[in-house]
């Protein structure tokens, strides 16, 4: 019997979705909209690499609120962080104040996968679908508005005072959805989160996102048989979980 009939015996009551990477491109759209401001200050550079310098700046700086070095802080307040640190070196150490807040909310405009609305559609007919993100719940919800997510609910580490992989982010979602966390489906491409939800028992599905990085990204590893299911994209999901 394989893992995904394993898990299909006793399937979960929600599914729970990371944002960034799993449900949208965030690559993709930052080097465009660093790359559209730009052009719009004659400014020169390799926006692909600012994508990335900025999305590496993300788990320092939840490490740094964890140990205390800075207060709990939205994740637009570290995205802000983040860009002003590394302005400079990518030609932006000149933006005035509204184009550095106009940029900082480039992460509230990111667009789906072409996989990732259709297969929400399917699976929300079976299943309660909700985020289960370290962005802020102002950010989710703009992102849901701009991108046409369907979700039966917006759920944000904000609301519980703590990013994932913390204990509390996992089992606040599941003690809002009104279900024990064994009930509760994490769906993401990273799995790092996949494991903390696990260590915290909750269900996992790791779907594949190659490109999550940009254009030569590839696949992080992971150990066969690690997560309840693993898909290549969420149509394949939808079919392992019978929706």
């Amino acid at each position: 019997m394989t893992t995904a009939q394993k898990s299909l015996a006793h399937p979960p009551k929600a599914l729970a979705f990371d944002i960034f990477g799993t449900i949208v491109d965030w690559h993709s759209g930052i080097a465009a909209e660093a790359a559209a401001m730009a052009a719009k200050h004659g400014i020169r550079g390799d926006w692909n690499a600012f994508a990335t310098a900025w999305r590496n700046g993300y788990y320092p700086a939840m490490d740094r609120v964890r140990r205390g070095e800075l207060p709990w802080t939205l994740i637009d307040g570290l995205h802000r962080m983040i860009l002003d640190d590394i302005a400079d070196a990518h030609g932006f150490g000149k933006l005035d104040e509204a184009d550095r807040a106009h940029l900082n909310h480039a992460w509230h405009r990111l667009m789906p996968w072409p996989d990732t609305v259709p297969g929400l559609l399917r699976l929300k007919r079976t299943y309660t679908i909700s985020t289960l993100s370290n962005g802020n719940f102002s950010l989710l919800t703009d992102m849901a508005k701009h991108a046409g997510l369907p979700w039966d609910c917006i759920i944000s580490a904000e609301l519980f005072g703590h990013y994932k992989p913390d204990r509390e982010a996992y089992h606040g979602c599941a003690r809002l959805l009104g279900i024990a966390p064994g009930e509760l489906m994490l769906v993401a491409c990273h799995p790092s989160d996949l494991r903390g939800a696990r260590s915290h028992g909750l269900r996992t599905a790791y779907v594949k996102r190659p490109k999550e990085e940009g254009p030569n990204g590839s696949l992080p590893a992971f150990t066969e048989g690690e997560f309840d299911l693993v898909a290549d994209d969420f149509a394949q999901l939808a079919g392992l979980l019978h929706a």
